[in-house]
């Protein structure tokens, strides 16, 4: 009897978590200084949303009945930080068994227990873009997710609507896979080229044999039968009528320009280069296409393509008119991408607002989703995070992170075994410590003799 009253409780609580990640939350945020992003810092002002969108933004927003007050005074309120290129939540990442793989999607393989959205949400991140990795030179498809956190399916974790994307690949990590690993093309970074144009003429014919038949099926004497059905080739087709946004994985120049002079052949626009290392020796021929970058704000030389990078990148983008973000790529830098951004104040001293947009709204418009997320306006979701500082100071700590009105997160309500505090005043016993590491080594060498 014991027993099943102990298995209908956890019932409850596990029905009940699965309907908090569905509502829509509503929550009155008081008295912060509020960075709408597009609209300007507005001091002692609130926000008010109902059913998980903005209702209001204004000064002195009486609470409707049953909505919770947070009393944000003394602190900073913006839009939920948006990462364009994330691999958290994925159960995989390569599918790495042909140059092409369109056919694949991330989205079939979403892990909602990945404690990475969690720790995202401490970061003040309330979107990411789950990527497909860089092991072909056409990838699989990508989903763009809300870090509902505590959710039990994937479905609860997607964020609908959002536009299909796809993960194209330049460089090292195809030739190796593919030519290197497994002597086929590509083995070169023309034959990663020839893959495209390849892919893209046979879909280009698939999908003519499959719009003709469509315009004269019925007709009296027409003989004709649709194309063999092809997933591959109808993903690519995809591509080629402009309903799926490519996000490629590029870091040299030459590289650059080659696949935007491949777009140009085949009528292609929906593009953002990611990392584009080198995108600030081509900035004004990537925005003359009408690309988009997404980038890192300082890694480079980790290996040897991308040995030549600058912390100037994003600024130099950004002043050539290309619309830039900053991402993570990183299940940890995740975390910090307000920092991240931050840095372009140092390397290219962008102001405020531009270096906020790399997090927010520049990221937002990169995945077609601006009209939902990215700033803070009446209308759009209430995705909200609170920091008890300004974001791009270096003293900033996010306190309260809201994804459409729901708190996901509280600085205040950590778990004692989620957060680790370090006291500055403690004294650590250096000799100790190197001792016990002198041990570790040694018992680890004499396990390796054995």
């Amino acid at each position: 009897m014991k027993k099943q009253i102990i298995l209908v409780i956890m019932l409850q609580l596990f029905l009940g978590n699965m309907w908090a990640q569905k509502k829509k939350g509503d929550v009155l945020i008081k008295n912060g200084t509020i960075i709408t992003i597009t609209q300007g810092t507005l001091e002692n002002t609130d926000v008010l949303v109902r059913n998980g969108k903005i209702a209001r933004i204004g000064k002195e927003i009486s609470a409707p009945s049953g909505v919770k007050v947070v009393d944000a005074t003394g602190k900073y309120v913006m839009p939920g930080i948006i990462d364009a290129h994330s691999h958290i939540a994925l159960d995989a990442v390569n599918e790495a068994t042909s140059p092409v793989t369109a056919e694949v999607w991330v989205g079939d393989a979403l892990d909602p227990f990945d404690i990475s959205i969690y720790r995202a949400l401490a970061g003040g991140v309330t979107v990411s873009h789950a990527m497909h990795g860089s092991a072909n030179a056409i990838g699989g498809q990508n989903e763009t997710i809300k870090h509902r956190w505590g959710s039990v399916k994937m479905d609860d974790i997607r964020m609908d609507g959002a536009p299909r994307t796809i993960k194209f690949a330049l460089g090292e990590n195809p030739t190796r896979v593919h030519g290197e690993g497994s002597d086929i093309v590509p083995r070169t970074r023309m034959g990663v080229e020839q893959v495209f144009r390849r892919a893209f003429s046979e879909a280009k014919e698939y999908m003519e044999a499959g719009d003709e038949y469509n315009a004269n099926k019925g007709k009296k004497g027409y003989k004709g039968a649709p194309p063999a059905y092809d997933i591959r080739k109808e993903v690519i087709a995809d591509i080629l009528r402009g309903e799926i946004i490519v996000h490629c994985h590029s870091y040299r120049a030459d590289e650059i320009l080659m696949l935007m002079d491949v777009f140009k052949d085949y009528g292609i626009k929906k593009l953002v280069f990611q990392h584009v290392n080198e995108g600030f020796k081509v900035a004004p021929e990537i925005a003359e296409f009408g690309a988009m970058a997404s980038v890192f704000s300082d890694w480079w030389a980790y290996k040897f393509e991308v040995y030549y990078s600058t912390a100037y990148n994003a600024a130099i983008l950004t002043r050539n008119g290309v619309l830039t973000s900053i991402n993570s790529d990183s299940g940890e830098l995740i975390r910090h991408l307000y920092h991240e951004a931050a840095k372009t104040q140092k390397y290219g001293d962008l102001s405020d607002e531009e270096a906020l947009k790399l997090i927010t709204l520049n990221p937002a418009k990169q995945l077609g989703i601006d009209d939902r997320v990215g700033s803070l306006e009446e209308g759009k979701d209430g995705d909200i995070v609170i920091f008890n500082d300004h974001p791009l100071s270096i003293y900033a700590v996010p306190q309260m992170t809201f994804v459409d009105g729901v708190k996901y997160f509280d600085v205040k309500e950590d778990r004692d075994d989620m957060r680790i505090y370090v006291n500055p005043s403690e004294e650590v016993d250096v000799m100790r410590l190197r001792t016990e590491q002198e041990k570790c080594m040694a018992n680890t060498e004499w396990l390796l003799n054995q």
